[in-house]
């Protein structure tokens, strides 16, 4: 592996690899190898023919959910309801279910349906439930090893329960139960509480990204009550920001290049830019560089690349200025949707109609290089994945595989 930084802390020797992590062609977690929605597999097709690119395989029988594919170890983990029980299903890589494991009961709620994305680790799956239980599973049976629940840790239930996906960097695991422990961290291997950071703000939606800043490594994650870091050894608070504290669901993931950070929600609310400052010790400071009202982005995420953020916008997508958050487009493309990026190019997936996109991530301009739809009920809020030369979409009940290497 590439990046690998090692630390002595108190719990022992913790390996923490920021680049790159697991085999080449995997997505091993929510937002793909590094947690910023990117692929580095290349050799794509860059337009689709009419209808899209040749589905590969379609999986039915995954439950009712939202999370998006998980792609590491020679197989495929996704979570879903069935029967009013949270699932966690293995597939094959030609999309046969091999095992479909219940792990606890869903609550009854609107929008029903699976949200945290299994995050694979060294032959271990990691996942949180609605009802904020944090468990390890053996990826090969599905057995469970460990669990433990947020509610030990202060943690409340947010309005549509908890939807984050784990963290796993090292020799730990990060989640973000909220409460008197905002953000906690376990032995991977063992569940042992490492370290509970400080209270801050109650858990939203959104999902944790590991930063390595000026040689201070940190863990980010948005909240009910705004954003904020921690050391990662030992959670000591670095740095927080109240932007949309008490909005009513702050949920996309935290994106960072070249010393900027950026978060943007929904529900009006639009996004905020900070750039972080080093200071003596280790210290790092966050000061707010801009904020933008184009990229009001109530789940469906965004990427940063070469200094652009591309990301969904109310009902079109927007491309921004990193350093400037000058707008330089916004079009309707498939709607409001979520994203990846894979060599060169976006990948849309809208939350109507099943709607797929491709096209350049390229500030100058956007326009689709090819469409498609997949069938499915109700809203689509998994997104895109790209592993091993496919595109994986899922939508509620089933996984489609389309094939889009170039020849």
């Amino acid at each position: 592996m590439t990046g690998k930084i090692m630390l002595a802390v108190s719990c022992g020797l913790i390996a923490f690899n920021l680049n790159a992590a697991g085999a080449a062609g995997e997505w091993p977690g929510w937002r793909g190898p590094n947690r910023d929605g990117k692929s580095v597999e290349k050799g794509f097709i860059k337009t689709w023919p009419e209808g899209g690119p040749k589905l590969a395989w379609k999986a039915t029988g995954i439950g009712a959910g939202f999370s998006s594919a998980t792609v590491a170890g020679g197989a495929i983990f996704i979570s879903g309801i069935k029967d009013g029980k949270l699932h966690l299903v293995k597939l094959d890589m030609d999309g046969k279910i091999k095992w479909s494991n219940p792990i606890e009961d869903t609550f009854v709620q609107s929008h029903s349906g699976s949200r945290s994305s299994p995050t694979y680790d060294s032959g271990k799956i990691y996942i949180v439930t609605d009802q904020g239980k944090v468990g390890c599973y053996d990826a090969a049976t599905g057995a469970e090893q460990w669990t433990k629940k947020f509610s030990e840790f202060g943690g409340k239930m947010p309005s549509w329960g908890f939807a984050e996906s784990v963290l796993v960097a090292g020799d730990m695991a990060f989640v973000t139960p909220g409460g008197k422990n905002c953000i906690v961290a376990f032995n991977k291997k063992t569940g042992e509480k490492v370290w509970g950071s400080d209270q801050f703000a109650n858990a939203h939606y959104s999902s944790a990204i590991l930063v390595k800043f000026n040689n201070t490594l940190m863990i980010i994650n948005g909240t009910q009550g705004g954003i904020i870091a921690v050391e990662a050894r030992t959670g000591k608070t670095l740095w927080s920001n109240n932007f949309c504290a008490g909005n009513t669901a702050n949920c996309p993931t935290p994106a960072y290049e070249d010393g900027y950070v950026f978060w943007a929600n929904g529900y009006g609310k639009g996004g905020i830019c900070l750039k972080l400052e080093a200071g003596p010790g280790g210290a790092v400071t966050a000061t707010e560089a801009w904020r933008t009202r184009d990229m009001d982005c109530h789940h469906g995420g965004y990427i940063i690349k070469d200094g652009f953020i591309y990301g969904n916008h109310a009902q079109g997508w927007s491309c921004l200025d990193l350093k400037t958050g000058e707008k330089k487009w916004n079009v309707p493309a498939v709607g409001k949707g979520s994203l990846c990026y894979a060599d060169g190019m976006l990948y849309l997936f809208s939350e109507k109609g099943g709607r797929a996109g491709l096209g350049p991530a390229d500030p100058s301009g956007f326009s689709l290089a090819g469409d498609f739809t997949v069938q499915g009920n109700g809203p689509s809020w998994a997104h895109p994945v790209i592993a091993g030369g496919k595109l994986y979409l899922r939508y509620d009940d089933t996984l489609y595989a389309f094939d889009i290497k170039g020849p």
